[in-house]
């Protein structure tokens, strides 16, 4: 329902986007916007519902899908995970969560979180050690079982977490260059007039 989809589909690249409630609506909307404009074709599936998820900062945001409609769609190239706290809490208690990083993980796809986001990596025991950010108010909770970095946007392979809103164009871009290629954000940078 875009011209991102024609792109998206000359590629090939999918990700799915998981947004709970309490999530912070610029970074799951900043993500989605800029992999879909790097020619990704983009999946927000609500975590608990497909209705309208209410956001951090009362926006309300509506997914494509809900989570648990996103097994008959196979695997992603990615997963993104948005942080805001309230958003972070419910993505780190969701079983269903865990099995999707798990499986997407030991697939060799990459995993991407911002924010808060990455204390759902720390819950469901997802890639324990590698090098990671998120924003400072969760550091202490991070530093427990991964390597920590006070970068704005830290890759470790398959592996890109972020510190919050006002890095989220960074972010979004790290995952457009792991999935597409520096030509692809070397193309879709300059009309955003990020600097």
């Amino acid at each position: 329902t875009g011209p991102w989809h024609t792109m998206a589909s000359k590629l090939g690249r999918r990700a799915l986007l998981i947004l709970a409630r309490g999530a912070e609506e610029m970074e799951a909307v900043i993500s989605a916007d800029v992999m879909r404009r790097g020619g990704i074709d983009v999946t927000v599936a609500g975590l608990n519902e497909s209705g309208p998820i209410l956001c951090s900062r009362n926006v309300q945001v509506q997914p494509d899908m809900a989570l648990g409609e996103v097994e008959k769609s196979g695997v992603y190239d990615a997963v993104v995970l948005p942080g805001g706290n309230g958003g972070a809490k419910e993505l780190s208690d969701s079983a269903e969560v865990g099995k999707i990083l798990d499986s997407h993980w030991k697939a060799g796809k990459v995993v991407a979180a911002i924010c808060a986001g990455p204390t759902a990596l720390l819950a469901h025991n997802i890639c324990p050690g590698m090098k990671v950010t998120s924003h400072p108010s969760v550091k202490g909770r991070m530093e427990t079982g991964y390597t920590y970095l006070e970068d704005r946007v830290v890759v470790d392979g398959r592996l890109i977490t972020s510190r919050g809103p006002g890095t989220a164009f960074e972010f979004a871009l790290a995952i457009v260059e792991l999935l597409c290629g520096k030509e692809t954000v070397d193309k879709i940078s300059p009309p955003m007039m990020l600097k």
